[in-house]
């Protein structure tokens, strides 16, 4: 029997590039809703607002029907118990990834054991791409459009320019 199943995708998304578009475009051909969950990032330093992050998300995601974008603080676990999903989705792109996001799973797992994490791996066109790098590339006044939809790094440009 196939359920109805709503899946959440965590992330700062700080920005949001294309691995993470990939992931979270094939999320929403498996799932019923996907609400992909913009963490405040109390826990560092971020270049766009929360603010500014959702909005950039919901833009790259208008035409797709069964994404949802929604802020969130604290625990992602607390977030995606509270908004019935089933499934938790993170993205791999290494080794050292799935280390860490191994470790993340099972501690999610034990405070939420009706909520499975799902691991995707990036197409390998988007392997090596990271926020922090694009951050850092854009930052340097290197082109990173190859990384990000054209919106994302119009947005880029104008925080960098001023």
């Amino acid at each position: 029997m196939v359920k109805e199943v709503t899946a959440v995708f965590p992330g700062t998304f700080d920005p949001i590039t294309l691995g993470h578009q990939d992931l979270i475009r094939r999320s929403a051909a498996m799932f019923a809703t996907v609400i992909v969950a913009v963490a405040a990032a109390h826990h560092k330093k971020t270049m766009f607002t929360l603010d500014e992050r959702l909005e950039t998300v919901r833009e790259v995601f208008a035409f797709v029907e069964n994404v949802r974008v929604e802020p969130f603080t604290g625990l992602v676990r607390d977030f995606a118990v509270g908004h019935g999903a089933g499934v938790m989705v993170r993205g791999v792109r290494s080794v050292t990834d799935f280390d860490y996001e191994a470790q993340l799973a099972g501690m999610n797992r034990a405070l939420a054991p009706d909520v499975d994490t799902l691991f995707l791996t990036p197409d390998a066109r988007y392997q090596y791409i990271s926020s922090t790098l694009v951050r850092e590339i854009a930052t340097l006044k290197g082109d990173v459009r190859q990384f990000v939809a054209p919106q994302v790094f119009d947005r880029l440009t104008a925080k960098l320019t001023g």
